[in-house]
């Protein structure tokens, strides 16, 4: 339940832009990992770590690339949405490393038993957390494609209060997929590349 909510603050935080979602998204990620294992959802605990991982790589991109408020002080992070190439990308990876991540369940069954939606969820949170540590409003996308199989898994999984937190957040997702899609329309520097 700690590790949910603090994954709905997360959330909120990234669709305000502020770099806070990047703790908040470790500290959601440390609490689940504990939680997944208990219930012995290999998936869900690689997920997890993948989470803890990119929100790293996410924290130190956000730092890199905030814009300064007009007062001098830190202010939040462009967007943008991708290019076509970028695009391509997100979602060639995302379809050859969720072949790959479901071959490798299918292969090793104590990593997972439902290895095909355990991979998709995987490899899916790692393309939407990749596309957010770039300030693509793609990655609310992919979070909709993730809640999509997240959230029934979630309740078959016996993890009720995972499967209403993941409702309450597809609501947050498109009130936050609206919001950085209006933020586009505002002329403002994006983040580009690993100068961001």
């Amino acid at each position: 339940m700690v590790g949910n909510s603090m994954g709905l603050v997360a959330l909120v935080l990234g669709w305000r832009r502020s770099i806070l979602t990047w703790p908040a998204q470790l500290l959601s990620g440390a609490i689940l990992v504990a939680a997944y294992a208990s219930a012995h959802l290999s998936g869900g605990v690689g997920k997890q770590l993948l989470v803890i991982g990119v929100a790293l790589w996410g924290w130190r991109m956000w730092q890199r690339g905030r814009q300064e408020a007009p007062d001098g002080s830190a202010g939040t992070i462009a967007v943008r949405f991708a290019t076509w190439p970028e695009r391509r990308l997100l979602l060639g990876g995302t379809a050859l490393g969720t072949l790959a991540v479901g071959a490798l369940f299918s292969a090793v069954p104590d990593l997972s038993w439902n290895p095909w939606p355990d991979a998709y969820i995987f490899v899916g949170t790692l393309a939407a957390m990749v596309a957010q540590a770039r300030g693509l409003v793609e990655f609310w996308f992919a979070w909709l494609l993730v809640d999509l199989v997240g959230v029934p898994l979630a309740f078959s999984s016996g993890l009720a209060f995972s499967g209403l937190v993941y409702v309450v957040y597809l609501g947050l997702v498109l009130w936050g997929l609206r919001d950085w899609w209006l933020r586009t329309r505002v002329a403002a520097p994006a983040l580009e590349g690993a100068a961001a």
